[in-house]
């Protein structure tokens, strides 16, 4: 039971993210910086982003429970490495802040961190 506010602050991230930004397609911006990939038509571009919005939900449930937590905040910081690393590539333009972009992921980073037991 450990940890719980800051896995909870750390899943609510996720599940604000995932759910009503993806899923429920409440900020449409997600959708043009993931329509900016290449290899996706926006009819892919759309099912990838409520795919990748589902997998956030995941994300939540997991640190949530506190259940492999190293492991889950390495798995978070690959996919925010790689979606910051893709948006900075194919969307560039659509991120109206890239540094406050990196540098608040970089805060949130640290708190999955703290959130799975590390000492950071």
């Amino acid at each position: 039971m450990s940890n719980l506010f800051p896995r909870a602050a750390v899943a609510s991230v996720w599940i604000y993210q995932g759910l009503w930004c993806k899923v429920f397609g409440r900020v449409p911006h997600h959708e043009e910086i993931v329509g900016s990939i290449p290899f996706l038509n926006p009819s892919r571009a759309h099912r990838a982003l409520v795919a990748l919005g589902l997998l956030e939900c995941v994300i939540a449930l997991w640190v949530l429970s506190g259940i492999w937590a190293p492991e889950a905040a390495l798995l978070q910081t690959f996919l925010l490495v790689a979606m910051n690393a893709a948006g900075l590539v194919w969307a560039r333009r659509a991120i109206p802040d890239p540094v406050g972009m990196l540098l608040q992921n970089f805060a949130f980073l640290v708190l999955a961190w703290i959130a799975a037991g590390s000492r950071v």
